[in-house]
C-alpha cells in the first residue's frame, strides 16, 4: 500500500480555512483530517477526539517533555496547540492523504518535516478588514479576542510565502473549488 500525502492547510482566524477543509474533506480524495491537540477549553459545539483533543495545560507539557508533537506552538498566552506524531503516523500508514488545519508556524514546521511529500497550502481573506468583519459575525469571541486575533492577522500574512499556494478566499465557492483542483493535482501526482 502506498503511503499517503500530507496537506497543510494555514490562516489567519476568519479566513475560511476550516470550511474549506470540511468541504474537501467531503471529496472523494482519501483524506483523512489529523485532529489536533490544544491546551484550551471547548468552545461551542467542540467536542474531544472529534474537532480538537483537549488537554489541559499539563497534560500537553507532559506531551511537549515527551516529544510527542510533531509541531506545536503557545499561541495565544497559555493557550497551545500541536499536531501529535502518532496520529498523522497513524493515518500515513493507512494510505490516507493527511489533512492539517494549523497555525501558520505550524504549517510551515510540518513543511519543513516532510518536504516535497507536503502540499502547504495558505488561505486569507480579501484584506484584514473583511476579516475582521467575518471574525464578527462569528459571534463566538468577545470584542478584545478578535482586537488579538487581528493583530495576529497581520503577522500571519507575512508568512504567506512560504507556502505553496496561496488561496484568497473572497467567495467562498470559488476559494473551494481553486483548493479542491489543487490537492487533486497533488494527490494524484505520481510523484
Amino acid at each position: 500500500m502506498q503511503q499517503g500525502k500530507l496537506i497543510i492547510f494555514s490562516a489567519p482566524s476568519g479566513s475560511g480555512k476550516t470550511t474549506i477543509v470540511k468541504y474537501l474533506l467531503q471529496k472523494d480524495l482519501n483524506l483523512a483530517f489529523s485532529i489536533s491537540a490544544t491546551s484550551r477549553p471547548a468552545r461551542g459545539q467542540e467536542r474531544h477526539g472529534v474537532d480538537y483533543y483537549f488537554l489541559s495545560q499539563e497534560a500537553f507539557a507532559q506531551k511537549v517533555s515527551e516529544n510527542a508533537f510533531l509541531e506545536w506552538e503557545e499561541v495565544y498566552p497559555g493557550t497551545c496547540y500541536g499536531t501529535l506524531k502518532k496520529e498523522v503516523e497513524r493515518l500515513l500508514q493507512e494510505g490516507k492523504n493527511v489533512v492539517f488545519d494549523v497555525d501558520v508556524v505550524g504549517g510551515v514546521n510540518i513543511k519543513k518535516f516532510y518536504g516535497d511529500r507536503a502540499l502547504a497550502v495558505f488561505i486569507k481573506a480579501p484584506s484584514v478588514e473583511e476579516l475582521r468583519k467575518r471574525l464578527e459575525l462569528r459571534a463566538t469571541d468577545a470584542p478584545e479576542v478578535i482586537e488579538k486575533r487581528v493583530a495576529k492577522a497581520t503577522l500571519e500574512l507575512t508568512y504567506a510565502p512560504e507556502f505553496d499556494v496561496v488561496v484568497v478566499n473572497d467567495q467562498l465557492e470559488r476559494a473551494c473549488i481553486e483548493t479542491e483542483k489543487v490537492v487533486h493535482n497533488f494527490v494524484t501526482d505520481k510523484n
